[in-house]
């Protein structure tokens, strides 16, 4: 695509503002500060130069590069909640006339980040020495990032006028600056060769370099919807003043920077996280910031690729589902919010390469998509053959195929593995080349045959008479299922009701309007799941309770009684005390002794001084847990599979004694019974391959502990999207380490004195292994756990670990879960859903 001659033009002033000289010798600026020992900064909102703007974001000023007017600084800034803080540099006013005052009504613009991925909380601190540069420390110590001066020492640091943070050595040369690591914006100063964009959430990308200005979608392979190529252009070295001067040659700029419709040139450009490409200039009359999209008059609305989220259409700056030609009325896709448009669409019936004999292709015409990046292209391609190559890969999500200007059959054919958004294209646009494409999108189960037009009418008399006595049948089968289902909830109310009266041991019996007053109409939330909320009470003599309120209509009773029957009659310390319960006509409650640490997902997985685990203390947990699994599997009259332990279901007394609850999808085993059928319960991460048979022991447990053990050491989930991908899967990445024997670099790094347990915290990682067993019958029992955490018996160093699924038996019982992977282990995705079903 072109660049008009005002951008040519432009590329002149652009590069007498643009070029670096990292080794140029200044007098020390404004805002020079220098490095000693004793230089930091804390995060503190009590600081004198702390301030808090009206649009709801804080900043802890450290360093400014003017008293008045515009001025870069840098400092603690935090957006509304201030839960997190960056260390970050930005723009901010300050009154020319009211004594320096800062404004609170123009918030800080922030245009570059230290830590965008690894943010600190208050009391984190800034420090600055001479040996090591900038180094940024949470408030427990842990470093969250550091500049890297290239071992140079640093005698100081300033901020420049444009937004720069820049560390100088004793000849006040530069050492460091922040221009060299961009985040997501620019600033007018800022070198424009090889310069990297990222927005924040990471979904869009920006690549300038001495070739091309490329823009891209962060998918894999990454999608590019829009790019600029380079132009070239000669600079004679003495047309400037020799302090700004270049060593000459081919130097090529982005000449954003300067447009026709803004009186000044921009402040800086950022990369937002739709896409766009926005330009902020200030204005100084009115004080307040111009912001303009600097890639309009190259890309309309519909041209981003996740303007209309997946699957979505745009079409004048309005999004919708694609609405392909119907098929008996049959809707194949669904709005994934309905007030949100933009929010995108899915299938009404996901993929399943298990069951790709029930796929087939619904044509959208009339749409374009984007022209690289594709996950596959053949060239001069029919329509059968493009859509046969996409039928037989499985990752393949859609075939569109960009028609051959000569032909109306052939074309360029790209396979999809993921669908964007679509915009559509007028058919009637005469551009000088054919345009034309259709998109073949796979979607699951086959619509009943459409009879040919060839096929003889039916009777018109039998059709009528078929018709007539359908629809009375019908009626009264209608009828008769209103009144087995009201005869069904009555003798179901009523059995629900005897087998409540007659379970051994059952706690106390509570009104619903008792509850109502314990919990001063449940006003106070502690926490909830897909089951029910759990309310805060106090019972008459004063002792604290949980009160947990069940959801939804089928769900209610089947958790209700699973877990009234399971620990309605058994006590065991690292259980929670089922204390009462409340089954009065649609309502039902269960009521738990109180637990003032909450659960362990809060102490394990936010890294807060506040919410810290040291080892002696893990190590009690883990071994409560494993004593409360015991008890369930060995001790009671039947054998009880919890079903779902995770870390939102060990709760915490105020002594951290750990208790294991939620017993909303145990299952009752007899002892005489290796094994039970059934359908699949729990929690996505935390299932063990065998689920997938749903033939189950209570090994399933062992291997959820195991899972549960591996984010007590190495405090993190399961799953993390904010780690590298390769890292995302924590069992993997604990494969991979076993393997290497590199376990010690998966502890916790929050927990200081783990490091210095190195020993035993790698015999509980082996533990964690064994429990993670593919196989379910070399998985050891909780008891032998036990044992081993207790230092009776010892971890074999040389165990066959193996972390794959073995073949899964045939039970007989067959299930289709389309969206799970019978592979590695690690493979589990979070499509299934947790619950009883």
């Amino acid at each position: 695509m072109g660049i008009s001659w005002v951008w040519c033009g432009v590329l002149l002033y652009l590069f007498l503002f643009l070029i670096p000289f990292p080794n140029l010798v200044t007098a020390l600026p404004q805002g020079y500060l220098k490095a000693s020992p004793s230089s930091s900064w804390t995060n503190s909102l009590s600081a004198p130069d702390s301030v808090k703007f009206r649009d709801g974001s804080t900043v802890r000023i450290i360093l400014t590069s003017g008293s008045s007017g515009l001025v870069s600084a840098c400092g603690f800034f935090c957006n509304q909640t201030c839960k997190d803080y960056l260390f970050a540099n930005f723009f901010l006013y300050i009154d020319e006339v009211d004594k320096g005052k800062i404004r609170e009504d123009v918030g800080p613009r922030v245009v570059w980040s230290a830590n965008q991925k690894n943010p600190v909380s208050i009391n984190a601190t800034l420090q600055l020495s001479s040996e090591r540069g900038l180094v940024l420390q949470d408030a427990d110590g842990t470093i969250a990032w550091s500049a890297n001066s290239s071992s140079k020492s640093v005698a100081g640091i300033y901020m420049s006028e444009r937004g720069s943070l820049v560390l100088l050595d004793e000849k006040n040369r530069t050492s460091w600056l922040s221009f060299d690591q961009p985040t997501d914006s620019l600033v007018l100063d800022q070198t424009s060769g090889a310069q990297n964009l990222t927005s924040e959430g990471g979904l869009f990308a920006l690549s300038v370099t001495d070739e091309v200005m490329l823009f891209s979608f962060n998918s894999n392979p990454p999608i590019t919807y829009f790019s600029i190529d380079s132009i070239s252009v000669s600079f004679d070295e003495h047309t400037t003043e020799s302090s700004l001067s270049p060593s000459g040659g081919e130097l090529f700029f982005s000449s954003v920077f300067f447009l026709e419709d803004v009186d000044r040139p921009l402040q800086y450009v950022r990369l937002g996280a739709d896409g766009h490409l926005r330009g902020y200039a200030w204005q100084n009359q009115s004080s307040e910031w111009k912001e303009v999209d600097i890639l309009k008059d190259h890309l309309d609305y519909c041209d981003y690729p996740m303007v209309c989220g997946n699957y979505g259409i745009c079409r004048n700056a309005q999004c919708s589902c694609p609405v392909p030609k119907s098929i008996n009325g049959t809707n194949y896709f669904k709005r994934t919010n309905d007030s949100l448009p933009d929010r995108g669409c899915s299938l009404v019936s996901p993929l399943s390469c298990e069951a790709t004999q029930n796929q087939f292709f619904l044509e959208v015409q009339n749409f374009s998509y984007f022209s690289s990046g594709r996950v596959l292209r053949n060239t001069h391609l029919e329509v059968e053959s493009c859509k046969q190559a996409c039928l037989i890969n499985c990752s393949c999500q859609a075939a569109f195929l960009q028609y051959d200007s000569w032909s109306s059959i052939t074309g360029d054919c790209y396979l999809l593995s993921g669908i964007l958004s679509l915009k559509s294209v007028d058919t009637n646009a005469s551009d000088g080349y054919n345009t034309a494409a259709s998109i073949y999108i796979k979607v699951q189960n086959l619509p009943r045959a459409i009879p040919s037009s060839g096929r003889k009418k039916r009777n018109r008399f039998v059709i009528i008479l078929g018709s007539s006595l359908a629809s009375l049948f019908g009626l009264f089968l209608l009828i008769g299922i209103l009144v087995l289902l009201f005869r069904k909830n009555i003798d179901s109310d009523d059995a629900e009701e005897y087998y409540l009266d007659h379970v051994p041991g059952m706690p106390t019996r509570y009104s619903f309007e008792d509850l109502q007053a314990m919990t001063k109409n449940f006003n106070k939330k502690l926490g909830g799941g897909g089951f029910g909320t759990v309310f805060e009470g106090t019972l008459i003599d004063g002792t604290k309770v949980a009160v947990k309120h069940l959801n939804g209509i089928n769900q209610i009773k089947n958790s209700f009684l699973a877990e009234v029957e399971t620990i309605g009659s058994i006590h065991h310390f690292n259980l929670v005390r089922l204390i009462g319960f409340c089954a009065q006509r649609s309502h039902r409650l269960l009521v738990y002794e109180y637990l003032s640490n909450g659960s362990l997902d809060k102490w394990i997985f936010h890294k807060t001084l506040e919410f810290n685990l040291d080892w002696q203390r893990r190590k009690k947990i883990i071994l409560d847990i494993a004593k409360g699994l015991t008890y369930l599997h060995e001790d009671c009259n039947k054998k009880i599979a919890h079903l779902d332990v995770k870390p939102e279901n060990i709760l915490l007394d105020e002594n951290f004694n750990a208790k294991v609850a939620d017993f909303g999808l145990s299952k009752l085993i007899d002892r005489d019974q290796s094994q039970v059928v059934t359908i699949m319960r729990g929690t996505p991460g935390y299932l063990a391959p065998e689920w997938l048979s749903l033939v189950i022991t209570e090994k399933v447990d062992v291997y959820s502990f195991g899972v549960v053990l591996l984010e007590i050491l190495c405090g993190r989930r399961h799953f993390d999207r904010s780690q590298p991908e390769e890292a995302m899967h924590l069992q993997g990445l604990f494969m991979e380490k076993l393997q290497k024997k590199q376990l010690l670099d998966l502890v916790d790094k929050y927990c200081e004195d783990m490091q210095l347990h190195g020993a035993e915290v790698v015999d509980m990682m082996r533990v964690a292994a064994c429990c993670l067993h593919s196989d379910y019958s070399k998985r050891p029992s909780m008891s032998m756990v036990v044992k081993v955490l207790e230092g009776v018996m010892d971890v074999e160093e040389n165990i066959d670990f193996n972390f794959c699924n073995p073949p899964i038996p045939n039970t007989g019982a067959r299930v289709m879960h389309p969206e799970v992977n019978v592979g590695c282990a690690t493979t589990l995705l979070d499509s299934v859903l947790s619950g009883p079903r």
